[in-house]
């Protein structure tokens, strides 16, 4: 693949493996182009169908995630291209069919569309130098990638309404606080810690972990009744599991559960 890197990464204390999706588009500083993000489609969908990967990392370089959609292709777009073509919708969704966790790790940039896909991801370790942003207003139109819902639902509508209206960025430390970010670790730490949070995730049992995943992105999308309702079958339902098995008998044993993702 032209736009990205895709690889498997191991780990001594893991029976799964992390898989790693690099964007590779430096000199663009990562702009996601129609290209790039059929590829990362693709590669999302082969690591979440892998039986040895337990958790997925999507990650930029030091500095740039992705500083937005690919501007120079945009602007020869009309209303036609953009309604035809199911611009957006068709390639950027992807990422929502899958089911195993998928974890944003930010450096520098990550603006626009950048921002938008690292908010599509199930959450983001950011470093200390990234900086946030929907910047689209300066361009004359606004986000399209779900930023104005996506950032409203994390960080409240006040912060949100004046980020989206003035596009001006937010610090990774601001991102925290907010709830945007779920920490911010120095730069040259960003990959060693994601690997490291992946891996306690891909140590777990898959099935679990997939129920989780589902019901906590429920939670955005149902009334507090219906959610707890729907968190309380996925729980009813994880007892039928030889995973629920072996895990509750590990606790009991006091040794380290053996989980066959069944």
């Amino acid at each position: 693949m032209e736009n990205i890197t895709i690889s498997k990464i191991a780990s001594p204390e893991s029976v799964k493996q992390v898989g790693l999706i690099r964007l590779n588009r430096p000199k663009q500083l990562n702009a996601l182009s129609p290209e790039l993000m059929v590829e990362l489609g693709q590669s999302l969908l082969q690591l979440d169908a892998d039986e040895e990967v337990g958790c997925i990392i999507i990650t930029g370089n030091d500095k740039a995630f992705a500083a937005g959609a690919d501007i120079g292709v945009m602007a020869n777009y009309g209303f036609a291209d953009v309604y035809k073509q199911d611009y957006i919708t068709k390639n950027w969704e992807t990422i929502q069919k899958v089911r195993k966790p998928v974890i944003a790790a930010v450096a520098g940039f990550a603006l626009g569309g950048g921002c938008e896909l690292a908010m599509m991801c199930d959450f983001i370790i950011a470093a200390n130098n990234a900086k946030f942003g929907q910047p689209e207003i300066k361009l004359g139109i606004i986000p399209g990638a779900g930023g104005t819902q996506r950032l409203t639902r994390f960080i409240g509508k006040a912060k949100a309404m004046e980020m989206i209206l003035t596009g001006r960025m937010m610090s990774a430390d601001e991102a925290e606080r907010l709830g945007l970010v779920c920490r911010v670790v120095a730069l040259e730490e960003l990959l060693s810690e994601s690997l490291k949070t992946a891996f306690l995730i891909a140590g777990n049992g898959l099935l679990a972990v997939m129920a989780a995943k589902e019901a906590v992105n429920k939670s955005f999308e149902t009334s507090l009744a219906e959610g707890v309702m729907f968190e309380r079958r996925l729980f009813h339902a994880l007892f039928a599991t030889q995973d629920q098995k072996e895990g509750m008998l590990a606790f009991v044993e006091k040794r380290a559960a053996k989980f066959s993702d069944s």
